[in-house]
């Protein structure tokens, strides 16, 4: 509880900070395709490859994993029924049968129906929600922050000797 907590206050800490915009929306979708995916799987192992290799930041993929790991389990219905319909789908039967073949593939369990479903809705809403994600990030420091730095409270914080050591540290040691 104490990493997730301490996670949180990090992303809000990324949120308020200089950080590109860019690699907080791709670490939130990014947890969106995490959330959504199985825990044990192959497309969670390709996601954490990309998590690592890209320009993402790896805090905010991991929060949004535990918000949309739950949003996930809401929608396990509606995920069981469009992954249903994928899979019985007549024209993709020869294509299930030769990727359920290959050496590696069955590993992403894409034949369970809820898997199916889950990552369907997740890679279809993975490059809505980068944008999304970061036109909210941009109104979140154009509005909340801005105006919460132009306050009387934040001016005599900042205004202290401690907040000077403080924002001295952090730009030495991040």
């Amino acid at each position: 509880m104490t990493l997730l907590l301490k996670q949180i206050f990090a992303f809000f800490k990324l949120l308020n900070s200089d950080t590109g915009t860019n690699q907080l929306a791709a670490g939130l979708a990014m947890g969106l395709v995490l959330g959504f995916s199985p825990i044990l799987s192959l497309q969670t192992l390709i996601a954490f490859v990309i998590i690592f290799f890209f320009r993402v930041q790896i805090g905010a993929a991991f929060v949004a994993a535990f918000f949309f790991k739950f949003t996930a389990f809401l929608l396990d219905p509606v995920c069981d029924q469009l992954g249903r319909a994928v899979l019985e789908a007549e024209g993709l039967r020869p294509v299930f049968v030769s990727l359920y073949n290959m050496p590696l593939v069955p590993l992403t369990r894409f034949n369970n129906s809820i898997v199916m479903g889950s990552g369907v809705i997740a890679f279809v809403l993975a490059i809505p929600a980068f944008f999304i994600f970061k036109a909210l990030i941009i109104k979140y420091r154009a509005t909340v922050v801005a105006r919460f730095r132009e306050t009387k409270i934040w001016k005599a914080w900042a205004g202290t000797t401690l907040y000077k050591w403080y924002s001295t540290y952090d730009n030495l040691y991040g």
